[in-house]
């Protein structure tokens, strides 16, 4: 007999005022670079700060099973680095679960080892389209290998398979800006003959860099033309094994910063997060929406800014334009900003945020279709939408439908502090990058709790 998993759901109600100091857990982003990048120093990395989520989760099992020993005790992890050359074959396909950075950032550190790996991940993951990745990594002479669908015949899709061997380096301008396709560009170019330049359209968050900086790898970033030069001549192949400490995540506070600029009387200090400028775009967001955002930063670890960020509510938001440069800082970010802009007074536009349509969900069609369920007006465009705010007015309550994607789970949760009626938000899927939000958001005064639905079921054999 097995017992079926119990799903959970998030009860939320119209909320309080919001007050208090918190944390949060340790930034997504950096926790996947610093367990890759651990696995390739020369000798034990101790991590602290840690991400808890799923995705960091599978980014480490991934390496285990690549032979490298990763020791993980709630935030702080043990990692004995076995540089490049002591990867060896998987058994079994690697499952990336949720996280498209995982698969990514593998399949640069994979492209460049002499064997075969396959990659695999949950339903969401092998929507996701690989085929930037997988073309300039080609180029560099590794064979990756996946699976098209009738209805986008040019899109390479997971599962994929990928055969390593001798890279050479290239000079590419990557189409769109992003930090997953770079940082697998520079992971195969660590390992190349010659010189790797790797230039984008828009400056895309510089984690990779700065923590491969750090930990000595033979590369130089110019962010004023947008690129990043890896020459591995002369290099002995490792990075320095040192103690690493992970700034909380950015992200994740959005959440909370949004909720105390919109629920009245609110009042919230968030203590060392991550402040990196190329991903700061969420706090200039809310600050020209007229929010009270004020930070100090008061560390640096890795090279990466730390510090508090206050948010308090000092009245209705009011609407406004993210686009270009603002839009990729916080393009993460946006479903937070969305939930922002539909208690604001006027349309806010969002604009350059085609990105969007091939994250965990179609997130520009999920955030429509979930600002409408809660009666809010929103209009669609190929690589955007708007959003008409209610000037503070409470939204309708009801089940938000995330299709397993952890942020627009949460912003679900977030807009719901301001309904009347209760809304309902399936927590599991939160807990790809955020496991902590519920227990937080109570911590701060919020109206919302857990709830097991239902039994679990048992099935005879």
């Amino acid at each position: 007999m097995t017992d079926s998993p119990v799903p959970e759901l998030l009860r939320v109600g119209r909320s309080p005022a919001l007050k208090g100091v918190c944390s949060v857990p340790g930034d997504k982003s950096i926790s996947h670079r610093a367990l890759l990048f651990g696995a390739l120093c020369d000798g034990a990395v101790e991590i602290r700060g840690l991400g808890v989520g799923g995705d960091n989760a599978s980014t480490a099992a991934a390496l285990r099973a690549l032979g490298v020993e990763v020791e993980v005790s709630g935030s702080n992890a043990r990692v004995k680095g076995a540089g490049f050359d002591g990867l060896r074959p998987s058994e079994m396909a690697l499952d990336c679960g949720n996280s498209g950075t995982t698969m990514r950032l593998l399949c640069g550190l994979l492209a460049g080892r002499p064997f075969e790996t396959r990659l695999e991940g949950d339903p969401s993951l092998t929507r996701r389209p690989m085929g930037r990745v997988a073309t300039p990594l080609r180029q560099m002479g590794a064979r990756i290998e996946g699976r098209t669908d009738a209805s986008r015949p040019s899109a390479l899709l997971p599962p994929l398979v990928v055969e390593g061997g001798k890279l050479h380096g290239i000079d590419i301008v990557l189409p769109v800006a992003s930090a997953q396709l770079k940082s697998a560009l520079i992971l195969a170019g660590l390992q190349a003959s010659g010189k790797t330049s790797i230039e984008e359209p828009g400056l895309s968050r510089d984690h990779s860099e700065r923590i491969l900086r750090f930990l000595g790898a033979p590369l130089v970033a110019d962010p004023a033309r947008r690129r990043v030069v890896v020459d591995p001549t002369g290099w002995n192949g490792s990075l320095k094994a040192t103690a690493v400490e992970v700034p909380g995540d950015l992200s994740s506070a959005a959440f909370l910063l949004v909720a105390a600029t919109v629920v009245p009387g609110s009042d919230i200090t968030v203590e060392r997060v991550g402040l990196n400028p190329t991903r700061s775009g969420v706090l200039d967001a809310l600050r020209l929406m007229g929010a009270s955002i004020e930070t100090v930063q008061t560390a640096e670890a890795m090279g990466e800014p730390l510090g508090r960020v206050r948010a308090r509510y000092v009245g209705p938001l009011r609407a406004a334009r993210i686009d270009g440069d603002l839009a990729l800082r916080s393009i993460d970010e946006i479903p937070a900003l969305a939930v922002a802009a539909a208690l604001a007074e006027g349309r806010s536009e969002f604009c350059d945020v085609g990105e969007l349509r091939v994250k965990e969900s179609d997130r520009i069609t999920s955030i429509a279709r979930e600002l409408s369920r809660a009666g809010i007006e929103v209009a669609q465009t190929s690589a955007g939408f708007s959003v008409v705010g209610t000037g503070g007015r409470c939204p309708k309550g009801g089940t938000i439908e995330p299709d397993r994607d952890h942020r627009i789970a949460m912003a679900g949760a977030v807009l719901g502090l301001l309904c009347d009626d209760e809304t309902t938000v399936p927590s599991e899927d939160i807990a790809t990058s955020f496991p902590t939000f519920t227990e937080i958001l109570q911590a701060l005064g919020a109206n919302l709790r857990r709830d097991m639905v239902g039994r679990a079921a048992s099935s005879a054999s």
